[in-house]
């Protein structure tokens, strides 16, 4: 019963100092406006003060209020320039990669115009044998699209390779670098060799040429090798790569050395698939003699 009376006592008291607190808030007032006389002197010293304290205070609340409505609107705009940041970056990287796409498709249109006596087909790589090199790999176009086997195929630079398997809806190529032997010859000069792919020696961005006759004819770094006339199953003149070393073989009589290709086997997207084929091509010159012999 005690505790209880004394918590109620507690309470007025506490009661009590809120009312003379807010008396004292109105005295201040009205005896904040007295301009003379002793009430004014003691208002000096008592009221006025308390006055100026509770005017601190008073300001120092609106303050915080106003600066948290400001950080709170600083946090939302922050909020949204965050937003926007990311946003933009997005856009940023897609423009890169549409750049950088349209550069692909810009060297497949110059590599179509400089092979434009071949019709072509374009395609997109969709899967590969599953290492860093594109030794072999599958594209999206198959029978449904003209594709057949021994059908030659570009990248944007040079000669990828040969398609060697076909489905209806994809095909399977096999590259040049994948341990495949091709009758070359240099471009200027038109001297035969054979260029050999080596999975061991493109890991140092090179594949071999061999082969080459040592004569008179030389042949200088950066000189261009592309595939030969009687080459079996490529067509003629397409780029292989670039002559980075050239050697006399212990013999005296031949030269071989390497070529840096000119395809990056390793970033293969899109290629552009010939339409026809070497035995295509035989096949129309037979037919053709053999028409000429019937006249």
């Amino acid at each position: 019963m005690k505790t209880r009376n004394q918590k109620g006592l507690e309470s007025k008291y506490w009661l009590l100092i809120i009312v003379a607190a807010c008396i004292l808030c109105m005295a201040a007032t009205f005896f904040a406006g007295v301009k003379s006389g002793p009430v004014r002197v003691i208002a000096d010293y008592t009221v006025v003060p308390m006055q100026k304290g509770i005017n601190v205070i008073g300001t120092w609340v609106n303050g915080v209020a106003d600066n948290f409505v400001t950080l709170k609107s600083v946090q939302k705009e922050n909020k949204t320039l965050k937003e926007q940041n990311a946003n933009l970056k997005m856009e940023n990287n897609q423009l890169q990669q549409k750049a950088v796409e349209l550069e692909r498709f810009y060297d497949l249109y110059k590599m179509d115009q400089n092979t434009s006596d071949y019709p072509k087909v374009g395609a997109r790589v969709i899967a590969n044998d599953g290492s860093n090199w594109f030794t072999s790999f599958t594209i999206d176009k198959g029978s449904t699209d003209g594709i057949r086997e021994d059908m030659n195929v570009l990248s944007g630079n040079g000669l990828v390779g040969i398609v060697t398997k076909v489905n209806a809806h994809s095909s399977t190529v096999r590259s040049i670098i994948d341990e495949v032997n091709i009758s070359s010859m240099i471009m200027t000069t038109f001297d035969q060799c054979i260029v050999s792919g080596d999975l061991k020696l493109i890991n140092n961005g090179v594949v071999k040429f061999e082969q080459l006759a040592n004569n008179e004819n030389e042949v200088a770094v950066g000189e261009q090798i592309v595939t030969s006339n009687i080459s079996s199953k490529y067509l003629q003149g397409l780029l292989i790569g670039y002559v980075s070393e050239v050697n006399v073989d212990s013999n005296n009589l031949t030269r071989s050395g390497y070529i840096i290709p000119a395809v990056d086997f390793k970033k293969l997207q899109e290629v552009l698939v010939i339409t026809t084929t070497k035995q295509d091509l035989i096949d129309n010159g037979n037919q053709t003699k053999s028409d000429s012999s019937e006249k």
